[in-house]
């Protein structure tokens, strides 16, 4: 038995995707592009599909960013993500000179 404290319940399982930012145009508001491999009914061949999520963004993610999202409570009209991490920068350009 444990230390005497009872864990809380689990209020329900958030999804989490992981997936790379597309656009972060807007403030504390970015898209992300989460791929997902489905197999096709006829042929069976594994066919790439794409789904893009609005996130809020509290922590600063750029274009081309792989970022972690989980689902949360309606935030606005488009908005039902949340960005929890960034897993990998996107490597800046180095600006060209000529």
């Amino acid at each position: 038995m444990t230390d005497g404290k009872q864990q809380p319940a689990a209020a329900g399982r958030r999804q989490a995707r992981v997936g790379v930012v597309t656009s972060a145009k807007t403030q504390k508001t970015v898209v992300v592009a989460v791929e997902r491999l489905v197999r096709h009914g006829v042929y069976r061949k594994r066919i790439r599909r794409t789904s893009t999520f609005m996130a809020h963004d509290e922590l600063g993610a750029q274009t081309g960013d792989r970022v972690r999202i989980v689902e949360t409570r309606p935030l606005s009209h488009s908005k039902r993500w949340r960005v929890v991490e960034i897993l990998v920068r996107a490597v800046a350009e180095a600006p060209v000179e000529a």
